[in-house]
């Protein structure tokens, strides 16, 4: 996997209504209305951020961590009003195992449109073809049922549940993994 490697910027995705691009501390105040909203937060977090310089430090260390190469942290873009409408990024990213995890978060005007439907065929591909990854893993909340639907739509292998792995200082909830595997992975840019 010697292609991540030799990034020296976050690489570009286009699909036909979206882009992802790398993103940049500017974008924080893009992000901030999605990212500081419990709704659209709560299966990754119940304390979204209050502040934009929260945000602002959360994407220093995602770009520090990209330079380390333990990330690719992007924004997507909506093409027709260049609307920033979310993030993706590859975390956990590991150069010697060839895996990494997805995490996403949509802005909840954009939930359930399709968004990440036209968007994962061009992160698999990127993430088994370009990168190399032998195994990409989406780890979400039990109760993320979206997510769930998104995982199976893919192909994804439904490796188990994670009992009471997040507390939100609350309750625990259970997360249940799903990963695919470079020798799974079909063509899934053909996916309606």
């Amino acid at each position: 996997m010697n292609t991540v490697l030799e990034f020296t910027e976050i690489p570009a995705i286009e699909t036909e209504n979206y882009y992802l691009r790398g993103i940049t501390i500017e974008d924080a105040s893009k992000m901030f209305p999605f990212m500081s909203d419990r709704e659209t937060m709560k299966y990754i977090t119940p304390y979204p951020v209050k502040a934009v310089k929260e945000l602002e430090v959360t994407i220093l260390r995602s770009l520090e961590n990209f330079k380390q190469k333990k990330e690719i942290p992007w924004v997507i873009v909506n093409k027709q009003n260049n609307q920033v409408i979310g993030m993706l990024r590859f975390h956990k990213l590991h150069t010697w195992h060839q895996k990494t995890e997805m995490g996403v978060v949509i802005h909840k005007d954009y939930q359930q449109t399709g968004v990440m439907t036209e968007i994962l065929p061009k992160i698999l591909a990127f993430g088994f073809s370009t990168l190399g990854l032998n195994r990409i893993v989406g780890d979400i909340f039990a109760e993320n049922e979206g997510s769930k639907k998104l995982m199976e739509k893919f192909g994804f292998h439904r490796d188990g549940i994670l009992r009471e792995t997040d507390f939100d200082g609350i309750r625990f909830y259970d997360t249940m993994v799903y990963s695919m595997l470079k020798s799974e992975y079909k063509d899934t840019d053909k996916k309606d």
